[in-house]
């Protein structure tokens, strides 16, 4: 009688995307573990007792309008990550279906708690990705009980909108991805560029005019096969996840493509994942009927929240990486409407005395010493190194968290220093500190062959005024 409930051929696929959403979970409360102090916490550089003071419950909402402090915060990351760490190693999928359920609902929530106090810090799309798609996994179901229909859809309706957004977004924004030049540039002034950027940019130029046509089909056209029998929709999926890898290879971009590639391979069927690995689907099992009436009626739920997202989607002022409601539950998804031609990088550099030589601070991820070849960092997220790479193209996305960020440094703050890569003054702190702006552009191969730099900078200006220690 629910035959029409169930999709046989994907408990495999499920297993896949549940052990890979766990281990992004994971990543993201080690993330917020490691950096919330220095950024949020109660002598942060945005501290989320004040925006708890002035942002109330319905807007935001958080367990920590009951109560904060920076060992809640703390505990909160460490029960989501060890939450996660079970997830991942699949002890939750053989717990009872609402045990298994309760755990996914508990890193929802956790997380939840953790964004919606986040701020600037905060304001990514994949954030509100993790928490939209970690929502649905509440209602997949464990080991024992056959995968829902109607959430594997769901899934698909996320992947479709992330892909979707992401072409429509395109082709309204930049002129360079109509006529296919975007990533002439791209690559050099992405973000966070990655240690194999540096190649991808140097590809030649009518290679980059593939890539760019190669991704308006695939995010325009191929998303639309997502719905259609298999195995045309595994085909399209395929040819996403491979998209992605290929966005994971050439740059970085925290948890944004792998949790693509997870939607993806949830869109695999079970034949595939027996053909390619030595897993074999179980048999199935029994539906409670309170667990059928849960998922329709969040279905229900989904499909009437997706109205302001799908609406977005065909309006001429789409907006990129907006959520509709407070719980992160249907988002709208974007990125790069407009590419920048030109990479400028903020400097920070730090003197002992009026007299003293200049020492910069080298940041864990974004360029600042030429000869530093990009790390990977994906699926980790430097919070701060991409605030900065915001603030060069904008002093507005500094404020007010910038200067605060100066201070601390000439106070030797040692939280603050650990997001840096080292610090200049292991002794004692600057008495003075100054930031410059410096165009950046990768080095030509002979010059690359000349110098061993991966980047040539110039300087541009002052982008704030030397401050001194008191």
């Amino acid at each position: 009688m629910l035959d029409w409930f169930v999709a046989e051929e994907y408990w495999l696929g499920r297993q896949v995307f549940q052990r890979a959403l766990a281990a992004l979970y994971l990543v993201a409360f080690l993330v917020a573990r490691n950096q919330f102090r220095p950024l949020l916490g109660s002598d942060g550089l945005l501290p989320i007792p004040a925006f708890l003071r002035r942002v109330p419950f319905r807007r935001a909402p958080s367990l920590f309008h009951w109560r904060y402090s920076d060992g809640l915060f703390e505990a909160v990351c460490w029960v989501g990550a060890g939450l996660a760490a079970l997830t991942l190693v699949g002890v939750t999928e053989r717990l009872p279906l609402p045990a298994t359920m309760l755990v996914w609902l508990a890193m929802w929530a956790l997380y939840l708690s953790v964004v919606n106090v986040g701020q600037r810090w905060y304001s990514f799309g994949w954030e509100s990705l993790l928490l939209e798609v970690g929502f649905l996994a509440v209602f997949l179901g464990d080991a024992a009980t056959a995968p829902p229909l109607l959430v594997l859809l769901a899934l698909r309706w996320v992947l479709f909108r992330l892909e979707l957004g992401a072409g429509l977004i395109k082709l309204r924004g930049d002129r360079c991805w109509r006529d296919l030049t975007c990533l002439d540039y791209h690559h050099e002034t992405q973000p966070m560029p990655g240690p194999f950027s540096w190649h991808f940019h140097r590809l030649p130029r009518p290679l980059h005019r593939v890539e760019v046509a190669a991704n308006h089909v695939t995010q325009l056209v191929v998303p639309f096969g997502l719905f259609l029998p298999q195995p045309v929709s595994g085909v399209c999926a395929g040819i996403m996840v491979v998209t992605q890898l290929w966005l994971v290879v050439s740059g970085n971009f925290s948890w944004l493509n792998w949790l693509a590639v997870a939607l993806g391979l949830s869109v695999l069927p079970d034949a595939f994942w027996e053909w390619a690995t030595p897993l074999t689907a179980p048999a199935a099992g029994a539906l409670p009927l309170w667990w059928v009436v849960l998922v329709v009626a969040v279905t229900l739920l989904v499909v009437a929240l997706s109205v302001r997202p799908a609406l977005n989607l065909v309006s001429p002022g789409q907006r990129m990486n907006a959520s509709f409601d407070p719980l992160h539950l249907v988002n709208t998804y974007g990125a790069f409407g407009s590419v920048t031609k030109e990479r400028y990088e903020i400097v920070l550099a730090g003197r002992a005395g009026p007299d003293g030589p200049w020492r910069e601070y080298e940041f864990k991820g974004k360029p600042g010493d030429p000869r530093r070849r990009p790390p990977q960092l994906a699926p980790y997220h430097l919070r701060l190194d991409w605030l900065m790479w915001f603030a060069a193209l904008s002093p507005s996305y500094a404020s007010p968290w910038f200067d605060r960020l100066v201070q601390r440094l000439l106070a030797g703050d040692r939280a603050v220093l650990r997001l840096l890569r080292d610090d200049p003054f292991p002794d004692e702190p600057p008495t003075e500190i100054r930031a410059l702006l410096y165009r950046y552009r990768f080095t030509t191969r002979a010059e690359r062959r000349e110098t061993g730099d991966w980047w040539h900078r110039e300087p541009v200006g002052d982008f704030a005024r030397p401050v001194r220690r008191r």
